[in-house]
């Protein structure tokens, strides 16, 4: 260690210094962070109260509103927290358990999409077989899987995160803990963690992304095969809600981490859009873009009121 003292917490510099827009802030993901939660327990109340709503595809997303609900809670309140906060410190043993769930969380995001993917090319390419291949075994093993992968790959993040000294410098130019942030901030070797980070990034992010890309030039082909106009559309409408949720989330999730990290505007906000808005944003997807959600919807209000 040399000279160098060890840091017991960061600072999380956040989106602004200016109290009053901290407070304007403060206000806005609040609402956010309500939204995310409101939509996402409607989403999961939905697909298990509807029955019919018990397919492999809703099963999927029911598990996308956990998912979401999960990785919000692992960023925002400590983001809300530190708007009101004077101080906005966070402990290292703090930022690196978050730096794990928010990991975890993505990872898991990031496979379950892929899995979505997979089962709307099945739906599309053999809807005769759909029940018979997408059958609740292989559903229940795909979820699982994800969530042991993205579990997995952020241990081996984190296990090899655990050897790295932060000295002297405590300023993270950012709202949330992420790795690429902490690098800067350490006095030892960073080249190690940073290998199994690429690794990781490139084997599970990119791996997962390739899975989706393919999946959907196979959709892709498959639709151009059907003759008629209203049976392409119909196909394609399957697709519209899962694409777009992919966009939002590879979109800005990709670009924050291919990114040099200095902690500009940019960096931020595609921070925010794939922490913060894309949990928000997924319910009302899959809400307004499905018939089927909308009429579970009316169905659910009508045996209410």
């Amino acid at each position: 260690m040399g000279n160098y003292s060890v840091v017991p917490e960061f600072i999380l510099l956040g989106l602004s210094e200016d109290t009053q827009i901290q407070a304007l802030l403060f206000v806005l993901f609040l609402v956010i962070y309500l939204l995310t939660m409101v939509g996402n327990l409607v989403m999961l109340l939905i697909v298990r109260i509807d029955s019919h709503l018990h397919t492999p595809m809703y099963f999927f997303l029911g598990h996308l509103s956990f998912l979401d609900l999960c990785h919000s809670s692992v960023t925002v309140p400590k983001l809300l927290e530190n708007l009101l906060s004077e101080k906005k410190t966070i402990s290292v043993d703090g930022c690196l358990v978050q730096v794990f769930f928010v990991f975890a969380t993505g990872g898991t995001e990031s496979c379950l999409l892929a899995v979505m993917a997979y089962d709307r090319y099945v739906a599309i390419s053999s809807p005769l077989l759909y029940g018979q291949v997408m059958n609740r075994q292989l559903c229940v093993g795909l979820v699982w899987g994800s969530w042991g992968v993205a579990f997995l790959d952020a241990f081996i993040n984190i296990l090899v995160a655990l050897g790295l000294d932060f000295c002297e410098a405590q300023n993270i130019h950012h709202f949330i803990c992420e790795l690429p942030s902490l690098y800067p901030l350490s006095c030892s070797d960073v080249s190690a963690s940073f290998t199994t980070l690429l690794c990781s990034s490139l084997l599970h992010f990119i791996g997962n992304f390739l899975l989706i890309c393919f999946s959907y030039i196979r959709i892709l082909f498959t639709i151009l095969g059907i003759s008629s106009t209203s049976g392409r559309s119909k196909a394609f409408s399957t697709c519209s809600s899962h694409l777009t949720a992919v966009t939002f989330f590879y979109g800005s999730g990709l670009l924050r981490y291919l990114m040099p990290n200095s902690g500009s505007t940019q960096e931020l906000i595609f921070s925010l859009q794939y922490t913060v808005i894309t949990p928000m944003l997924n319910p009302l997807i899959y809400s307004l873009k499905n018939k089927e959600v909308k009429a579970a919807v009316r169905r659910m209000l009508r045996k209410r009121f």
